[in-house]
This record gives C-alpha cells, sequence and structure tokens, in this order.
C-alpha cells in the first residue's frame, strides 16, 4: 500500500489556505513581497530550463524526501529531490539540442508560509535527430517559505486528453 501521507498533507494544507485567502480585503506587503519572491522563482525556473541545467532547476525545490510530483511522463509520481533531478538529466539526454521555454498566465496566491500558483507553461525541445517536440503544459506548484526562501513543494503538471481518442493535447489552447 502506497504512504500518501505527504501528499494528503499538502492537499489538506492547500485547502485549508484557499478559505482565508478569500475572505481577505486586500493584499499586504508582506504578500506583494512575498508575490514578487515566488515570480523571481519562476524566472530562475525558467532561465535554467533554457540553459538545460538541472542543478538550477533544482535549485527551486524542497530538498530531501518533502518533494512531490506528477510530471507528464512516467513514473506516475516522483518523490523525493534526487528522483525528480534524475528526471530532468534523463529529459536533457533524450533532447540534447536548442530548447525554447516560456511561463504565461502565473497567478500566485499566498497566505501566510505557504503559497500555490498556476501557469501555463510552453517549450519546445529537440531530440537528437534534430525533431523537435512542442508542447503546452498547464503547471500547479505549491510552495513553502522556510527560513526566508520559497521553495516548491508539490508541483502538477498536465496536459488536457481528448476522451474519444485518448490521446493528449500537446499544444493544448484556451
Amino acid at each position: 500500500m502506497r504512504d500518501f501521507s505527504g501528499l494528503c498533507g499538502v492537499l489538506i494544507a492547500a485547502s485549508m489556505v484557499t478559505v482565508p485567502a478569500a475572505g481577505y480585503a486586500g493584499e499586504s506587503a508582506a504578500a506583494g513581497d512575498d508575490k514578487a519572491s515566488i515570480e523571481a522563482l519562476e524566472k530562475r525556473f525558467t532561465d535554467a530550463i533554457k540553459a538545460k541545467d538541472a542543478n538550477a532547476i533544482m535549485q527551486n525545490y524542497v530538498t530531501g524526501m518533502g518533494l512531490f510530483v506528477f510530471d507528464l511522463t512516467p513514473p506516475r509520481q516522483h518523490v523525493g529531490w534526487l528522483n525528480y533531478k534524475k528526471d530532468w538529466q534523463e529529459l536533457f539526454a533524450a533532447f540534447p539540442g536548442p530548447v525554447t521555454f516560456s511561463i504565461s498566465d502565473l497567478d500566485i496566491t499566498v497566505v501566510g508560509p505557504v503559497a500555490y500558483s498556476h501557469s501555463i507553461q510552453e517549450g519546445q525541445m529537440t531530440r537528437k535527430d534534430g525533431s523537435k517536440m512542442d508542447v503546452v503544459a498547464r503547471v500547479t506548484d505549491v510552495y513553502r517559505k522556510q527560513s526566508g526562501r520559497w521553495q516548491i513543494v508539490q508541483e502538477h503538471v498536465s496536459v488536457p486528453v481528448d476522451v474519444d481518442t485518448q490521446k493528449p493535447d500537446m499544444l493544448s489552447k484556451p
């Protein structure tokens, strides 16, 4: 039997966070600073992907076994920092050519030391044979602020699936 206690804790924390956030009349200066810090994290993430630097990518994630990721590719889940770093390294090995990457529609909500965001992330990667793969993914991140630093603790990356053909829509449009 799988142990989902870590995931359940993050989901419970995220669901509790949304209730108070709805009641806020305005945003505090601290929340604005925290949003700016998370936007900077996402900028570092974008730059690291463009540089194909797995070490720089992983600086944005919590270390140890506290990280949980649902990614586009198998396996179903990645648990732990080392496991997810290996996923990035394998991706860059499979696509050694040029990479383009951008994040749009980034929406961040901060409540205390927990935050969450959703965005659209679009990229193009080049395979060994020179062919390109384009993907537009939906990404939801949960962040935790520890020792004054925001880090991703949970990530969910997905693409829509056509239920009739059971094929992913890798270039989804709104």
